[in-house]
């Protein structure tokens, strides 16, 4: 199983995606500094994240979430999310 999250930087408000197999794993190795592109941002919280059958599938969501129409769904996502 892998995954597909979504995080938010604390300190500057923006948000990050990626993939991995361990969300739990991923996020602290994000907050430690041991991802060189997010060191400076962090901390993060985990704002999302979906299960997926393979790497590729997580792979092809990630890319998606980054695209254009992808940050459309994100936002709708997040924002169904405020209003429960």
């Amino acid at each position: 199983m892998f995954f597909t999250y979504i995080l938010q930087s604390e300190k500057d408000k923006k948000l990050y995606i990626g993939f991995t197999d361990n969300v739990e794993k991923r996020l602290e190795e994000h907050n430690e500094g041991i991802n060189i592109s997010t060191k400076s941002r962090a901390p993060f919280k985990l704002l999302y994240y979906e299960a997926l059958p393979t790497k590729e599938e997580a792979l092809r969501r990630e890319n998606f979430y980054k695209s254009g129409r992808g940050h459309e769904v994100i936002y709708k996502i997040l924002f169904k999310s405020l209003l429960r």
